[in-house]
């Protein structure tokens, strides 16, 4: 049972230089709306400006209904001004979300697009040493954060900055008296409320964490219970869950008790602080030193310095977070693919068709995950055009490698693979893989319909030319038995077809690929007798005049091919027919046959 710890998707990133200059390659997807960069933070500046000229007018109107205008204007103009003025604002802050939203979504989507064009154009290598949910993650997690970021962070970052300043600028130089005591008390209270906040999320993060423990042991149970109950671990897996159940509590508690200090302390540090400013300012009206609409905008400009700060700080940490999923992104758009989508698409090469002719020479091979362990050792076989050969031996003989290796999933560490007397490495991938086609023993389908998966081998085939494909792999029929045929949905992963009704879908998509070479794994190993019938008389359809490498369990399924290469531990230590293999007494094909099937029929 898994036992595997959440990682926090958001760590804590070290903000460096080459850190910061990394991320700013963002902007190279922001730079070709530079125009509207420069359109919406004119809407930003301008906006906050107006901001701070409206919360100016409060203290205004006070004044003037004490009889102690400052301006000299009368209350209707002064409403007139805080109408228009709001309206202003009102425009600009419409603006200003709307070109920072087409900045976001068109940037964002470009970058997308490449990220993803560059996920599915990476060698084999680089994704099976990946999980799919950490490369899932780049995508949907670290790019919202970006998204995030251009969107609203940065400019929310600088409109604070903004207020901050402008806020600062306007007490120092229109009340004096009472910035230096603002300035003493306020700021230290926010900045330690900010911490605070920072360590409540960080608790609540790791509560988080627990809870999303509790919810494997949930998960794993259910997907195994037939398990669970036959050794009657019940009791073992609900004291595994209450395990992690104390530790959610434990969590919990422990963010209440800062919940808690930090409501207390926001009760009476930061309104303390805020009223002792105010006792200041009233002491200052009663000697005459300021008039009252002072005060109302000294209290109101305290109170944008103090959110100014708090926002800041929350907002920066949201950089800082982005700047570590910019670095991720750009990790992965800075690797090597094996094909170029944009070159194709310009200077798209014409189709090669091949004969078929294939010839392994000599050929060593190690996984780069397991480079001390030899999986390929100096195999040589040949393939003629047209012709059918099986590759039988034991589990993690190698045979799967062999054909991994045709399709250049990865390249041989010593000797060469040659297609119709050319190295393998010397043609187009894209055209090259074109000319090959694989049934897999495991077909996993796409979750559309029945139509949509066959017509994968051939994107622009038509219906007729389907229906001829679903025909030969004996898969017309069951899909017409189906009240929506070809349109049938099948479900995620081909979960709602049978598994010889998923590799007929695979056959009929090959057959529609109209491949030179046939890779075979394993194919009718997983099936009844029934759907093995079925599906093993499409595969002969399949085969015909195609050059084809079988990989079979299943002895009976290959008695016909061509030549049969016997794989041991990375080496073909047999080849030959079956006639000629059955024959070799105590031979390593003779030995699996005879486990398989009396030789004496």
């Amino acid at each position: 049972m898994s036992r595997r710890k959440i990682k926090d998707d958001s760590p804590k990133v070290k903000v460096t230089r080459e850190r910061v200059q990394k991320a700013l390659q963002i902007f190279t997807y922001v730079l070709p709306y530079k125009w509207y960069m420069v359109a919406g933070l004119f809407f930003l500046i301008m906006g906050s400006l107006l901001f701070l000229a409206i919360m100016k007018l409060p203290g205004e109107i006070l004044n003037i209904a004490g009889g102690k205008a400052e301006w000299g204007l009368s209350l209707n103009k002064i409403f007139t001004i805080l109408i228009g003025l709001l309206l202003l604002q009102s425009i600009f802050s419409y603006f200003r979300v709307q070109v920072f939203a087409i900045i976001s979504e068109k940037s964002i989507a470009s970058l997308r697009k490449d990220l993803y064009s560059k996920l599915i154009t990476l060698p084999i290598v680089f994704l099976e040493e990946r999980r799919v949910g950490e490369l899932t993650s780049r995508i949907t997690s670290d790019v919202g954060k970006i998204q995030q970021v251009v969107s609203v962070t940065l400019a929310e970052f600088i409109r604070q900055l903004i207020l901050l300043i402008g806020g600062i600028g306007i007490i120092m130089f229109t009340m004096s008296k009472l910035a230096l005591v603002m300035l003493a008390t306020f700021p230290p209270a926010v900045l330690v409320a900010v911490y605070m906040g920072r360590r409540l999320r960080k608790l609540m993060r790791a509560r988080q964490d627990q809870l999303a423990q509790t919810n494997i042991v949930v998960e794993e149970t259910m997907q195994s219970i037939q398990t669970v109950k036959a050794y009657t671990n019940e009791g073992f897996e609900v004291r595994r869950y209450l395990s992690h159940l104390d530790e959610v509590v434990r969590a919990s508690l422990k963010a209440a008790n800062i919940r808690g200090f930090f409501a207390s302390f926001i009760i009476f540090v930061m309104l303390g602080t805020l009223f002792l400013i105010m006792w200041r300012a009233a002491v200052l009206v009663q000697r005459g030193e300021m008039v009252e609409g002072n005060l109302i905008d000294f209290i109101a400009y305290a109170g944008i310095i103090g959110g100014a700060i708090a926002s800041i700080g929350n907002f920066y940490a949201e950089i800082v977070s982005a700047i570590g999923s910019t670095e991720r992104v750009f990790d992965i758009l800075q690797e090597e693919p094996e094909i170029d989508l944009a070159s194709v698409d310009q200077h798209p090469t014409s189709e090669e068709r091949l004969s078929g002719h294939i010839l392994y020479q000599g050929v060593h091979f190690s996984y780069p995950t397991r480079p001390d362990v030899p999986v390929l050792k100096g195999i040589d076989l040949e393939v003629q055009p047209g012709k059918k050969v099986a590759l039988v031996g034991a589990s993690g003989a190698g045979k799967s490698t062999i054909v991994q290796l045709l399709l250049r999933y990865y390249q041989p560490l010593e000797g060469s693979i040659l297609v119709d007397g050319k190295n393998i490495e010397t043609f187009d991938l894209s055209n090259y893989r074109k000319n090959l086609a694989i049934v897999p023993q495991e077909v996993i389908l796409f979750g559309g319909s029945i139509r949509e998966n066959i017509r994968y081998g051939k994107p622009d085939a038509t219906d007729e030319e389907i229906e001829v494909a679903a025909k030969k792999a004996n898969a017309l029929e069951f899909i017409r038995s189906f009240p929506e045929g070809f349109e049938t949905t099948v479900g995620e992963r081909g979960i709602k077809l049978s598994g010889g009704q998923r590799q007929r879908i695979a056959i009929a998509r090959a057959i529609l690929n109209d491949p030179v070479i046939l890779l075979l794994d394993e194919a009718t190993s997983a099936l009844d007798a029934e759907s093995e019938k079925a599906v093993q008389e499409a595969l002969n359809t399949l085969m015909e005049g195609r050059t084809s490498i079988i990989i079979a369990h299943r002895l009976a399924t290959i008695r016909d091919v061509d030549c049969i290469y016997v794989i041991e531990d990375g080496c073909i230590v047999e080849s030959g027919t079956h006639t000629e293999l059955s024959d070799k007494t105590n031979g390593a094909y003779s030995t699996l046959a005879k486990l398989q099937f009396d030789l004496t029929e």
